[in-house]
């Protein structure tokens, strides 16, 4: 049981991870895409 809960937690951070990541990565390439540096 602690096992399965072990790595229900570990699935969790890493798509937290994951999705905290991906958002960023989204809002940075929409926020230069939109300014047009040059």
């Amino acid at each position: 049981m602690f096992f399965d809960n072990v790595v229900i937690a570990g699935v969790v951070t890493v798509g937290l991870m994951f999705a905290f990541f991906a958002g960023l990565g989204i809002f940075i390439w929409k926020d230069s895409k939109k300014r047009k540096p040059r």
